[in-house]
């Protein structure tokens, strides 16, 4: 666990008693938006990322109750509060490890989702890099995050990097795309969205360049 990934860790360990509670409408409208937009198949695998409280399972599960979802996290207390809401699954398991050094063999899901967090990567390319190792042949990585593109996003950046010591850095729409084709991804799908006066999003599934 690097220094800022102890940052994040310390901040959310902080929240997770309360996280659910305050991000409700944001972590629904969003988590809802991601899962209607790119619909994931019954019969894959899923490795959530930054998975938090586990609300993406939620969805999950309520269209496939026997979904099989890793989720990893940062935050053990706030892991803890997903492996509370999910004790009846034996198909879910949950975590504790950095997106820098996934704990799974290579070739291990069929999907990987990150939603809400790459803006706390401070190494994406290394994040990216073990996406892709752990993504079996003809697997796709699926990214839901923050929009540099919208103005009142671009002005949340630069607050954040002052006042938010785990914040790293949002991203326009053609920097993240530019950081997955370097990490020799292909470009499936993308979207923007927006969700109130403040929160633009992006979000863009893109394919393993590996064939099975």
């Amino acid at each position: 666990m690097n220094i800022n990934e102890v940052k994040v860790k310390t901040q959310y360990d902080r929240l997770a008693d309360i996280y659910d509670l305050r991000w409700r409408n944001y972590i629904v409208n969003t988590l809802t938006f991601l899962h209607n937009w790119e619909e994931i198949e019954p019969q894959s695998t899923i490795l959530d990322v930054a998975c938090g409280t586990g609300e993406f399972e939620r969805l999950l599960l309520n269209q496939n109750p026997t979904q099989k979802i890793t989720g990893i996290d940062i935050s053990e207390k706030m892991l803890n509060i997903a492996r509370e809401k999910y004790r009846a699954y034996p198909n879910i398991e949950f975590h504790q490890a950095s997106v820098h050094s996934l704990p799974f063999a290579s070739e291990s899901f069929d999907v990987v989702v990150c939603a809400n967090a790459f803006h706390y990567f401070d190494e994406p390319e290394v994040a990216l890099a073990e996406m892709k190792r752990v993504l079996k042949p003809n697997g796709k990585v699926i990214i839901l995050d923050w929009n540099k593109d919208y103005p009142v996003c671009r002005i949340c950046d630069w607050l954040l990097q002052i006042f938010d010591p785990a914040h790293q850095q949002c991203y326009t729409q053609d920097q993240l795309h530019q950081l997955l084709l370097s990490a020799d991804f292909k470009i499936y799908r993308a979207t923007k969205v927006r969700f109130g006066v403040i929160w633009g999003l992006m979000a863009v599934t893109v394919l393993s360049s590996k064939i099975s």
